[in-house]
């Protein structure tokens, strides 16, 4: 197996345990110390993993999936979502992995489908010959102005 194949491998399930919200699979592929910037969340830093503990819990209580752009009335399962990592890059160095992709999160709904993008870059750490994701950060894909607007 190359190295490449098994950190791709390893981002995939990473990322599907969020989108099921297996909080025991991502706490099994996260790092306690995990700092990340969501951008659509807030403009500042997260670190730790009770915001998205939180989330997957919420998210698994009302039946409704992370990324999912559609009103979750609108989405008759949970399989209704999926993801696709486009133009993913993997950068290995020794026990550190950097991935950088365009997360595509597509929703079926009785409306169609829609397809919600943005960039992401995740670092990796075998930590303990188990990998582990020590920090994400997020960007928007479309062209986003570099200043702030003015109110």
């Amino acid at each position: 197996m190359s190295n490449d194949h098994e950190v791709h491998e390893f981002l995939l399930r990473h990322l599907q345990s969020i989108y099921d919200n297996d909080i025991e699979t991502y706490h099994a592929t996260t790092s306690e110390d995990l700092t990340l910037y969501e951008w659509w969340v807030t403009p500042h830093r997260l670190d730790g993993l009770p915001f998205h503990d939180f989330m997957m819990t919420e998210n698994d209580r009302r039946g409704t999936v992370f990324g999912a752009e559609e009103d979750t009335d609108q989405i008759d399962t949970p399989s209704s979502v999926r993801f696709d990592l486009a133009n993913l890059h993997i950068q290995r160095y020794s026990d550190t992995a950097i991935a950088s992709y365009t997360l595509l999160t597509s929703t079926g709904s009785r409306d169609g489908v829609k397809v919600a993008a943005h960039n992401e870059s995740r670092v990796l750490v075998k930590i303990d010959e188990e990998w582990k994701v020590v920090h994400v950060h997020k960007s928007p894909s479309w062209k986003a102005p570099h200043l702030a607007p003015q109110p």
